[in-house]
């Protein structure tokens, strides 16, 4: 962008100019329309979502064969709900607001695999890109029994291909992990905010692991430079993948079952708010896609990002998508989320689902690692700092500041009694001990200090 566009955001929008000044903002979308409009902005269907989750059963016996953790509930990679009142309350009182309705976390931080929400997208993609590969070379019918790749032969055929990626961290966990144990030369492009034990993890698992000194944008531009030049390379494109966005997409219907489960109600007297923690979009926004597909308008969707990495917001705000990034601005992109510093969004998520999400807002680091330390004072759960980027979010709405927002939606003070509100926890079962303790200690004084 030009210095002379800059200047004129700047000038004239208060907003950029708060983003700009790494203040704490929250913008919700006047243009966001019914899913019945919008949805058809995302040129992917019902069926194509459908079609992922038929795959992910046909590799269901695989998964429970090669990964034993996935046995007991047949090879279905999938977090629970938990509700977490402990943690409302203590919300409540530190940001000095009632909070009705119900709060509750979806456990992405524990999904088997990479402990993430990565293990979706990115297993998936990995698993298409395999399943096309032996179907065409006559190893796998669909008709098959799939734990039959769990074999030297198949991993044999799959060791002649490679997979390349670009990544922050947990997206590269997933792939790797995933790509190591099928059989494939897989390399992941990591960016200098990529958290060391990631890195060492996947090492562990025979992964080829490229440092780069740059950010996110580098390494998925290296990761792509990779697979030009080399016809026998799939690279995982982070920034456009529909097979990832799909493979996010899938969530939603299985959380259907779950709110359902426990008693949740979902409709327009029961609004369901979701909090997604947002690096380049494609996570967020399959999940929100999916989501929107299960409940309508039912559900409301908005996506958090650190202070120094407002990438979706600001694509959105102006209009311009991935033709901008923070740094143009003068945003550092420089947080402790590593999996949420991403500089430039998805230009592919940011248009096709900007009439979907309802709101967007920023979060500092500090009030990561408090939120932090907080959840795992109250409710014993241990996130990594990008996982919390969601569980304010219940104040953020329901805050003086967004009035607006809630006539726009004619919320009722019972729709809001009735109301559940979802946090999705993003990661951090698989940080190591050690790791967590440093984490855990940043939250509790930055708890400390403004208990002061």
């Amino acid at each position: 962008m030009s210095i002379v566009s800059i200047d004129r955001w700047l000038e004239g929008h208060p907003l950029v100019q708060e983003l700009v000044a790494l203040k704490e903002t929250a913008w919700f979308n006047p243009a966001v329309q019914p899913a019945a409009v919008a949805l058809a902005d995302v040129g992917l269907t019902r069926e194509d979502v459908a079609d992922v989750s038929a795959r992910l059963g046909r590799f269901a016996p695989y998964i429970a064969r090669v990964f034993p953790q996935t046995e007991p509930v047949g090879g279905i990679i999938e977090s629970p709900i938990q509700a977490v009142p402990r943690m409302q309350e203590a919300i409540s009182t530190r940001y000095g607001l009632p909070l009705p309705g119900q709060l509750w976390l979806k456990l992405d931080s524990h999904l088997p695999i990479s402990g993430s929400i990565k293990a979706r997208g990115g297993i998936y993609e990995v698993l298409k890109h395999a399943e096309d590969l032996a179907l065409a070379e006559g190893l796998l019918s669909t008709d098959d029994d799939y734990s039959k790749l769990d074999s030297d032969e198949v991993r044999a055929f799959f060791r002649q291909y490679r997979i390349a990626v670009g990544s922050t961290g947990n997206l590269g966990m997933s792939i790797g992990i995933m790509s190591a144990t099928l059989g494939f030369d897989v390399t992941v492009h990591m960016s200098a905010d990529a958290r060391q034990w990631k890195k060492d993890k996947l090492r562990s698992h025979g992964v080829t692991v490229v440092e780069h000194a740059s950010d996110y944008s580098v390494a998925v531009t290296e990761g792509r430079k990779q697979a030009e030049q080399d016809s026998a390379c799939h690279f995982i494109d982070d920034e456009n993948s529909t097979s990832l966005f799909l493979g996010y997409a899938v969530a939603a219907g299985r959380l259907k079952s779950q709110v359902a489960d426990a008693g949740v109600v979902v409709d327009a007297e029961h609004p369901l708010f979701v909090y997604l923690p947002c690096g380049v979009g494609g996570g967020p926004g399959g999940v929100a896609f999916g989501l929107k597909l299960a409940f309508g308008d039912a559900v409301h969707c908005i996506f958090a990002e650190p202070t120094h990495s407002p990438c979706m917001l600001l694509g959105v705000y102006t209009g311009l998508h991935d033709e901008i990034s923070v740094q143009d601005f003068g945003i550092d992109n420089i947080t402790a989320a590593d999996g949420l510093a991403v500089g430039r969004p998805s230009g592919f998520v940011g248009k096709a689902m900007q009439r979907l999400i309802d709101g967007y807002y920023t979060i500092s680091d500090e009030e990561m690692y408090a939120l932090l330390a907080l959840l795992e004072q109250q409710e014993g759960i241990r996130l990594e700092p990008s996982a919390l980027a969601g569980v304010p979010g219940i104040a953020r709405i329901l805050s003086a500041d967004q009035e607006a927002y809630r006539q726009r939606l004619q919320l009722s003070a019972e729709a809001l009694a009735n109301a559940t509100h979802l946090a999705w926890a993003t990661g951090g079962s698989m940080v190591p001990d050690d790791e967590m303790a440093a984490y855990l200690a940043k939250g509790r004084a930055a708890l400390g200090e403004t208990a002061q």
